[in-house]
């Protein structure tokens, strides 16, 4: 082993079959040193499988393991059982006598061979046998089916053994030229990476029986003639056909298959970071000397060449690790190398600072390398209890991690533009990691931060500490700290938190997320000027876990592809406030009738002071949003109600826990969210009126776009319903708001393509109220003689709009339109108590032999910035341009002239054209009532002055 004779064979010179022989010799050599140090580390009964493996796959015997009929494939190349295997088989099988093949029988398993961490730096007690079983390519679908159930029924045995074993078949000559069904190891990403795969069989595959690979036997400078050379071997009998299998070359290995190997390793890396970053390093060694990839497998062949046959040098996780250290310190990154030794180290998992009865030659290995890294005991000792640490070193650990595997990311996408080699689906997956990543790991306005993806088993502390206290650099400002251990009011002064959070809920919803409170943590509190007791303490942890079940599950990539959505939505109401603590401090029992929790008592307080919104997405995000100020609930329903998908909605959990009326305001906040939502999700563009103490708020829902309109008092209300509307929207009232009012029994009748009157009757006077067929709201107080005198004028001037509007409406015979109905309501006290009752009423009806007097006004474009009116009474024309400012006065005199009775009553417009100023487009009937407001206004005061 200590020769240094280097064998280099040349086709041109010819091959000398020796030479051969002893290649091929130098690498069983290796191989049996490997499978020497892989069967060290097994149990008794895991070195029984792996040692009677061969036999199995070598002859069919109802009473061995995996037999399933006498014509599944069996016979195994090149190989006859020695006395040690069989009298291991008969240790399991008294009664199995093995009977040697006779003749030329058929040996359709070409070879076996054993993949994975075996024999390697790296193998633990858990680590499981990946087996291929490569087989001729002459078997058909029922042989392959036999074959595939043998191999189950071994697995199941395997098992009984205390071995995870796992087989995969291979077809050699379909492998070599790209071809394989399924995934060939238990860590395989699938078809996209053929040449990798092959690289790290070569280098770290166990031979176990039957041919050997015929790639043994080409130097690495013949590696680009690879098929000429094998050609040459077979062709001119320096080899037999029957002695190797061939499962191709690695003279050139495709970019995109980088490109593949890193979308999976950062794939896994976001949730077991140290597995994936000697790969993806070792991914990004490969890409960057493309084209002329030295791969690993080639290094390995070299070295087997030239004789050099040291165990510890050529295990596969050393040789990774070497040529990443040499990639890193080319490049000057010591950070980065040192986290490749961290995560080597702990992927080994021998911890060097624990006194061990035998060395191993594994563990002999690792202190070799920390003392070639200069890593001192307190180094060691750090790494050996990673399954203690806590928040402050996973917290510092996530750092290197996170930003190792944002550099990946964006070294696979800069290569992928680079090599120009991002097909369709290498597009789409970068897609979706580069979504992965940003939901695990960018940090965002309300994200909860996620410290521990795969670093420490848990994170959970046994006594923590909850302060509220002023913020020493923010005067007037409190904020809370969570500190370790339990400590007294005097104590935890003293101490570094773990955390600071201004809002108790972010700190809450941190800890859970992270684990570092669980069911078992004991929390001390202290709660300053805050009202937080220890009940609603408990209360709200145990939201939170009822809220975000974890572990969470692995984001589906169908998810990552659409917008993230909220699945889990959890409100808490008053967290640390008592809305009732003025009363509380005074010891005032209140009793009352007004129970309402936004308009609470006779002084109408709202007990909804403040809300925490605790939001997980459909991306595994956790977000936390807070709202206090007087317009907190609405604020928070806008928010919620703007990010609700359409299709799907998320469950929400309405909580409450202060010390005053909690379930009641918890009720009154849920019932208001979900009516909110379900209109919002009807698409019929809502709005949702809702009273806070003396204030109104409106919430528009129009499709896709939730607003909120905030109102001081009820004549800013009117003013909001007055507004013209473009299209018809339903008014949904609060069952709270607006009580003893007549608008809370009208407001919720509005119907479209329907303009609808109400009146109320006092002594003197009417209160008129119209909501057009849109829904916007017109109202006028009158003065009150008869029903027929108030109602007719104003269902003459309505009849003339619709006339109007039907003379200008397009005539389209598939589509005859509907004139608009005119409906006439009573507002009426209710009979035994404040709230109004309406009653409809017939439509008033003015004889036909009754003469009226006719008041038109054309109103168009006058002097710029200016509107031009005319009245005609009784089809007389009287303008601006003839009279000025003395227009109404003229024509109030007119009228009265005319009338036979000489009671003053008021005079009425009858008919409206304001085309001259908006054209021929169809305005709303709530335009047309103001303008007829206004007008009446002007022509009645006149009326007085005559």
């Amino acid at each position: 082993m200590t020769s240094t004779h280097e064998i280099r064979p040349d086709l041109d010179e010819g091959i000398d079959r020796k030479v051969l022989a002893q290649l091929r010799s130098r690498f069983l050599t290796l191989n049996a040193g490997r499978m020497a140090r892989a069967v060290e580390g097994l149990t008794p009964r895991q070195q029984s499988v792996l040692a009677l493996l061969p036999l199995f796959f070598h002859v069919n015997h109802p009473l061995l393991p995996g037999y399933v009929s006498g014509s599944t494939p069996a016979g195994l190349s090149n190989f006859e059982p020695d006395a040690q295997v069989l009298a291991e088989a008969q240790r399991l099988t008294r009664s199995f006598s093995y009977k040697p093949r006779h003749g030329n029988p058929p040996t359709p398993i070409h070879g076996l061979f054993l993949m994975g961490s075996l024999g390697t730096l790296a193998q633990a007690d858990q680590s499981d046998m990946d087996v291929w079983v490569c087989h001729a390519d002459d078997l058909d679908e029922a042989e392959l089916g036999e074959l595939r159930k043998k191999c189950q029924l071994l697995e199941a045995w395997a098992l009984s053994m205390g071995a995870e074993a796992h087989f995969f078949l291979v077809e050699p000559n379909r492998f070599a030229q790209g071809g394989r069904d399924t995934q060939l190891s238990s860590d395989d990403c699938g078809t996209s990476q053929h040449y990798l795969l092959l690289d790290e069989f070569y280098r770290t595959a166990i031979w176990l029986a039957g041919r050997t690979p015929i790639w043994w036997l080409v130097p690495v400078y013949e590696e680009a003639r690879y098929a000429e050379f094998t050609h040459a071997l077979i062709s001119k009998r320096f080899i037999r056909a029957d002695e190797t299998l061939d499962l191709g070359h690695l003279a050139h290995i495709p970019p995109g298959e980088f490109i593949g190997a890193g979308l999976w390793q950062l794939f896994k890396g976001i949730e077991s970071p140290y597995k994936s970053v000697l790969k993806l390093l070792l991914t990004e060694v490969y890409a960057s000397e493309h084209p002329k990839v030295q791969c690993l497998s080639l290094r390995f062949k070299r070295a087997v060449f030239a004789n050099q046959l040291d165990l510890d040098e050529l295990d596969p996780y050393i040789v990774v690790y070497r040529r990443i250290e040499e990639y890193l310190r080319g490049r000057n990154e010591p950070e980065r190398l040192e986290l490749v030794r961290r995560s080597l180290y702990l992927k080994v998992n021998r911890k060097l600072t624990t006194g061990q009865r035998t060395s191993g030659w594994q563990r002999t290995l690792l202190e070799r390398l920390a003392n070639e890294w200069g890593w001192d005991q307190r180094q060691l000792a750090l790494l050996d209890s990673r399954s203690q640490w806590k928040v402050r070193q996973v917290a510092s650990e996530r750092r290197a991690l996170v930003n190792e595997l944002n550099y990946s990311y964006r070294f696979l996408t800069q290569f992928a533009r680079t090599e120009q080699t991002v097909s369709l689906i290498n597009k789409r997956d970068l897609n979706v990691l580069g979504r992965r990543l940003y939901a695990a790991f960018e940090r965002k306005a309300g994200k909860v931060e996620f410290i521990n993806p795969g670093i420490a088993p848990d994170l959970a502390e046994d006594t923590l500490t909850l302060v509220h206290s002023p913020n020493r650099k923010e005067p007037g400002q409190f904020h809370w700290g969570l500190y370790n251990g339990s400590l007294t009011a005097l104590e935890w002064e003293h101490f570094a938190p773990i955390k600071r959070s201004r809002d108790l809920l972010e700190m809450l919803t941190w800890c859970h997320r992270n684990g570092v409170i669980d069911s078992s943590t004991r929390l001390a509190l202290h709660p300053g000027s805050s009202d937080l007791s220890e009940f609603e303490l408990f209360n709200l942890l145990g939201s939170l876990q009822q809220t975000i079940a974890l572990p969470l599950a692995t984001v589906d990539e169908e998810h990552l592809l659409r917008t993230a959505i909220p699945d889990e939505v959890l409100l808490l109401i008053n967290v640390g406030v008592d809305p009732l603590k003025h009363h509380r401090d005074l010891n005032i029992l209140m009793t009352t009738e007004r129970t309402d929790s936004l308009s609470y008592a006779g002084v109408r307080e709202n007990l909804v002071l403040t809300l925490d919104q605790v939001t997980l997405n459909s991306w595994n995000e956790v977000i936390v949003s807070r709202y206090d100020g007087p317009h907190a609930l609405l604020d928070c329903l806008r928010d919620y109600l703007n990010q609700l998908p359409r299709n799907q909605l998320p469950r929400l959990r309405v909580r409450c826990f202060c010390h005053n009326r909690a379930q009641f305001i918890a009720k009154r906040v849920e019932e208001i969210f979900d009516t909110a939502q379900n209109l919002q999700l009807s698409q019929l563009n809502h709005r949702y009126l809702i009273q806070v103490q003396q204030h109104y708020h409106v919430m528009e829902l129009a499709p896709g776009q939730a607003n909120h309109v905030s109102l001081p008092n009820q004549q800013a209300l009117v003013e909001y319903l007055s507004e013209e509307l473009a299209s018809y929207s339903p008014l949904h009232l609060d069952p709270m708001a607006l009580e003893d009012h007549d608008l809370a029994a009208l407001l919720p009748m509005g119907l479209p393509e329907c303009v609808q009157v109400f009146y109320r009757i006092n002594e003197g006077s009417a209160e008129l109220y119209v909501l057009d067929e849109f829904n916007a709201l017109w109202q006028q107080r009158l003065p009150f003689h008869d029903e027929q005198s108030l109602l007719a004028p104003l269902q003459r001037f309505l009849q003339s709009i619709i006339y109007r509007r039907d003379a200008l409406s397009p005539l389209d015979p598939q589509q005859p339109s509907g004139a608009l109905q005119v409906l006439y309501y009573q507002v009426l006290p209710s009979a035994g108590g404040r709230a109004r009752r309406v009653e409809p009423r017939p439509a008033p009806q003015t004889p036909a032999n009754k003469p009226f007097y006719d008041v038109q006004a054309i109103i168009g474009k006058g002097s710029p910035g200016q509107v031009g009116i005319t009245l005609y009474c009784n089809q007389r024309e009287f303008s601006e341009l003839e009279f000025g400012d003395q227009l109404f006065a003229v024509v109030a005199q007119e009228i009265v002239g005319q009338r036979r009775e000489t009671e003053r009553y008021r005079c009425y417009i009858t008919d409206l054209d304001l085309s001259g100023l908006l054209g021929d487009v169809q305005s709303p009937s709530n335009l047309y009532l103001r303008y007829k407001a206004e007008l009446e206004q002007a022509l009645n005061q006149a009326l007085n002055q005559v």
